[in-house]
């Protein structure tokens, strides 16, 4: 008698872990894990002479918004005053390394009065799409005034900004786009012309009394 009551209270146990573990992997194969997906963000940070001023604070929003990616996203910055060029690309968290590129290459200079917005963004989308193809999320920081001055051909053309961008989208359908520290004038001329294109969600404006919230939506737009 006693060994069929162990008998049978093994074959309820057995029952029992059986049923549970069938629901265990019901839930477990439900599960989806995350698809992630390394973010290639592109700074323009502007360094001419007539945004000096604000740049010491553009230096530290451009290191917080680095402190917050992975450390398997990749970032690039590009220098804009008179020209346009790279002075930093590698991960986000070299912090050393990336303050010594901004301090030794974003030295005022009288001469470099000039903002040359426009080429420093078609520079940025062009390292865009490369990172797109190499299964990276793109995106496109632009620190700085948005003021245009010195050679109009290297400044934006606001109306052939859109169509650019329309292009980008064509092969980075996933973009997105964040202004900061700019006057509300310049950020409304932002809002007004590439919102139709790259929509509430991936494209954010801040002035500088709003810029963390911002970041927070930019780090969304990326999948952060």
């Amino acid at each position: 008698m006693k060994l069929n009551k162990r008998l049978v209270t093994v074959g309820l146990l057995i029952l029992v872990l059986s049923v549970a573990l069938k629901f265990i992997w019901a839930g477990v194969r439900q599960i989806k894990v995350d698809d992630f997906h390394p973010a290639a963000v592109i700074f323009v940070v502007d360094s001419s002479a007539s945004n000096q001023k604000y740049l010491p604070d553009q230096k530290k929003i451009l290191r917080q918004i680095c402190n917050l990616l992975d450390p398997e996203d990749q970032i690039k910055i590009l220098r804009v005053s008179e020209d346009a060029y790279l002075i930093y690309e590698g991960g986000p968290m070299n912090g050393s390394t990336i303050t010594k590129s901004m301090d030794a290459f974003t030295k005022y200079d009288e001469k470099d009065y000039g903002t040359a917005y426009g080429l420093g963004l078609k520079k940025a989308f062009s390292h865009a799409l490369t990172m797109k193809k190499n299964g990276y999320i793109p995106a496109v920081v632009v620190i700085g005034d948005l003021e245009n001055e010195g050679a109009i051909e290297k400044q934006i053309n606001w109306q052939t900004l859109p169509k650019n961008v329309q292009n980008i989208k064509k092969y980075a359908p996933d973009i997105s786009m964040m202004f900061l520290d700019a006057h509300p004038a310049k950020l409304d001329l932002v809002k007004e012309t590439l919102t139709p294109v790259l929509g509430e969600n991936h494209l954010i404006v801040a002035p500088k009394q709003n810029i963390d919230k911002s970041i927070r939506r930019f780090l969304h737009a990326i999948g952060r």
